[in-house]
């Protein structure tokens, strides 16, 4: 077994010595004719052995109180009905987050409105919704907190209770109060909803007490460890199944409310049992992101230079609950400026908990940055570039440490020249197309790099066929064909003749797909195991490692050119590799940047917001894959425009419920939305992040690019908007009435 920790610097890494010339290349993803055949099982397309009955949950119809008791009569007496199950104290309020050991169970009260309080089991889905309907559920509902703006004034702080601790640098209202230039203005986000394609669903399959679930779920090793604790089983005695996923974002990353269910339910009637959340019910079962205000506070000296940088935020969660967005996570070492603080306060509200969603930080936090950055620009009279250029810091100064690479200047120097920055009219209002004011504006982008725990096994077989194995998962992201790059740069072996196998909690242990860190953490499990099989076929050949070479499935090595199918004839080859985080982690400030500049079109008549124009370029170490590093820039990029724009869960107040609990009424971006995206990647190695030199990219994109079409909404109109997301109505409402 080779195992490596990350508490130095890494040499040559093993995709340096590669000479197959697969790593970077913009690769077809290997699994992708079969999806679009239609031919991969996601969770609910699972085949298993039995007769398959269908669950539908039970959930609560009030905001908060308890529940005195259930009538389940009438339901059970409904045709094709073969359980109402509200009697098991297992059953899960609602889906749990990355950090928690086990899901919330009990039914005796409500916290939130649609939270779990049962599940009704019928031969087909019509017949199990009817009668889960039919549940009568009696209340004592009491007084729930479900208005953010009333719960905000009783926000108390976390200190060092969130993710980010409060950190505060020099005296921030000192150099506020005497600074010539100063800018202190809120911005508001609201909460928002996971919406991806694939709904949560679990197929559960008992045979004896041991449990296998089939579902969709980002972390297997994570999901596995929650399902035992919450059933109470033993360790050995659960499986987790996930080997395609359609689309997660973090929503799938904690065990989902329908394997619990599905598990008890099928327990319970002695079959397998299939249950999908509906899309209305997801918006309740599974968390959100927080909604926030944040302060952000920026001094400037008569040249320009940042004296003092702050962002002091207010967040919102459920009861008892250990996650707290993290607001200032890419801030931190974002700016210049000697006087700092980052601070979050948090309250209480009756409505599904907040967990991670896509960029848990960034998403929202640099909204605040990046828009406050754009208006003490135009206060300064500075090109926001020059402006973002002249407060680089040299080092991270919230936490005293130095980058390991950054190349955020470069990001935005490039980014200018491919849009034609300099075609920009510093002045709002200053140019028109019939009805519609063109603007332009631009943004930072930032996302933490991180690394983690993971293994992978791999095996040469005979025949030379290459099996990788780890239980990390793919969430559209590909996973399968980075991993296939890596282990056939390595080895010397056309991508076809690698074979990678994941989402299986019977596969060595990675970390999965979530925070940017899936590539790095299982792509150098696999790098490494690919090193000791290197080592074993020169071995093999009598030669040292430096002196064979792996192409096209030979190996060779002085005069001799041997297929590798036959070094494994008499015996297999296996290894296993395993990755850790270390020093480096703690030593540099590890981020992947960019930078977006966007074009947009704005009517004076109605206020809609059109994109015309995007250009993003990013820094994010080596490339893998250069087909699906710019696909997964781009979602990011379409969801932050949609951020920006449109996306809002909405709560009323009165119930604690979401009124736009579907994707009729929570409105993000289609194609019609979004223009052509030129999104580009600058050569880049990082050798402090892991053995492959490579950062995160997933959540990368989304992470500044909602203040890039605020500011060019307001060069376009003269209109600032300080809550997300610009409606057309806040628009209008500041249109001057020549713009109309």
């Amino acid at each position: 077994m080779s195992e490596y920790k990350m508490d130095q610097p890494v040499g040559a890494s093993p995709l340096d010595r590669g000479v197959q010339g697969i790593i970077g290349e913009p690769l077809n993803r290997v699994e992708g004719r079969r999806k679009v055949a239609g031919d991969v099982p996601y969770a609910a397309d699972h085949k298993v052995e039995g007769k398959l009955a269908v669950g539908v949950a039970i959930c609560s119809t009030i905001g908060f109180g308890r529940v005195k008791g259930f009538d389940t009569s009438k339901a059970e007496a409904m045709p094709g009905v073969l359980a109402a199950i509200v009697d098991d104290p297992r059953i899960p309020r609602e889906t749990a987050g990355f950090s928690d050991e086990k899901l919330v169970t009990g039914n005796d009260r409500v916290d939130s409105y649609g939270q779990s309080l049962g599940v009704v089991v019928a031969e087909t889905f019509e017949q199990a919704r009817a009668a889960a309907n039919a549940v009568k559920v009696e209340y004592d509902p009491g007084e729930g907190r479900f208005d953010a703006g009333a719960g905000r004034g009783g926000a108390r702080p976390l200190g060092d209770e969130g993710m980010v601790p409060d950190t505060t640098v020099g005296d921030i209202d000192a150099a506020m109060a005497s600074a010539p230039h100063t800018l202190d203005r809120t911005y508001e986000t609201p909460s928002h909803a996971h919406a991806a394609m694939e709904p949560h669903a679990a197929i559960a399959v008992w045979e004896g007490d041991s449990l296998t679930v089939y579902t969709s779920i980002q972390i297997t090793s994570g999901a596995k460890k929650k399902l035992v604790n919450t059933l109470g089983l033993g360790s050995d005695k659960a499986r987790i199944v996930s080997p395609y996923i359609g689309g997660g974002f973090g929503g799938k990353g904690g065990l989902g409310t329908e394997c619990v269910l599905a598990a008890i339910a099928a327990k319970r009637i002695g079959r397998p049992v299939k249950l999908v959340i509906t899309r209305q019910q997801l918006f309740h079962l599974v968390y959100r992101r927080s909604d926030t205000v944040q302060r952000m506070r920026l001094a400037c000296d008569a040249d320009g230079r940042l004296t003092a940088f702050g962002q002091d935020s207010i967040v919102s969660q459920n009861d008892g609950r250990p996650f707290y967005e993290p607001v200032p996570l890419g801030s931190l070492a974002l700016y210049a400026g000697a006087n700092r603080s980052f601070t979050t306060k948090a309250y209480t509200l009756n409505i599904p908990h907040c967990g991670s969603v896509r960029a848990p930080g960034e998403a929202v936090g640099i909204l605040g940055v990046e828009c406050a950055m754009d208006e003490m620009a135009e206060q300064l009279g500075m090109d926001p570039v020059e402006f973002r250029k002249l407060n680089e810091p040299e080092k991270d100064l919230t936490r005293n440490r130095p980058f390991s690479e950054r190349q955020l200047v470069q990001c935005m120097e490039e980014g200018a020249r491919r849009f034609g920055w300099e075609r920009r009219n510093a002045k709002p209002l200053q140019e028109r197309e019939g009805e519609w004011w063109i603007g332009r504006g631009m943004a930072a982008a930032i996302r933490v790099n991180m690394l983690t725990n993971a293994q992978a096994r791999l095996r040469i077989e005979p025949g030379g066929k290459v099996v990788v194995e780890t239980d990390m998962t793919d969430i559209g992201t590909g996973s399968y064909t980075i991993l296939s790059q890596i282990a056939g740069e390595i080895l010397g072996m056309p991508i076809e003749s690698v074979e990678v196998r994941l989402g299986d909690s019977l596969f060595p242990a990675a970390f999965g797909s979530g925070g940017s860190m899936g590539a790095a953490s299982s792509g150098s499990a696999v790098a490494l195991a690919a090193e000791d099989a290197v080592a074993e076929l020169a071995a093999r050949m009598g030669t040292s490692v430096k002196d064979l070479t792996l192409k096209d499935g030979h190996a060779i090595a002085g005069n001799r050119r041997v297929p590798v199918g036959d070094l494994v004839a008499q015996k297999t080859i296996e290894t296993t590799g395993t990755i850790k985080p270390g020093a480096m982690a703690k030593q540099y400030d590890q981020a992947a940047y960019g930078a977006h500049f966007v074009e947009v079109a704005v009517s004076g008549v109605t206020g809609e917001t059109r994109i015309r124009k995007v250009t993003s370029v990013f820094a994010a170490g080596r490339i893998l894959n250069a087909k699906t590093a710019r696909s997964q820039a781009i979602g990011g990029i379409i969801w932050g425009i949609g951020e920006a724009l449109t996306e809002e869960a909405v709560t009323d107040p009165r119930y604690g419920n979401f009124a736009n609990n579907d994707l009729a009424e929570y409105h993000v971006p289609v194609h019609a939305d979004i223009p052509h995206l030129d999104v580009t990647f600058l050569p880049e190695l990082d050798d402090k992040t892991n053995p492959l030199k490579i950062k995160g990219i997933g959540e990368l994109g989304i992470a500044g690019i909602g203040a890039a079409v605020n500011n060019a909404i307001y060069n376009a109109t003269g209109v600032r908007v300080y809550e997300f997301p610009i409606t057309l109505d806040k628009v209008l409402a500041g249109l001057p009435a020549e713009a109309a």
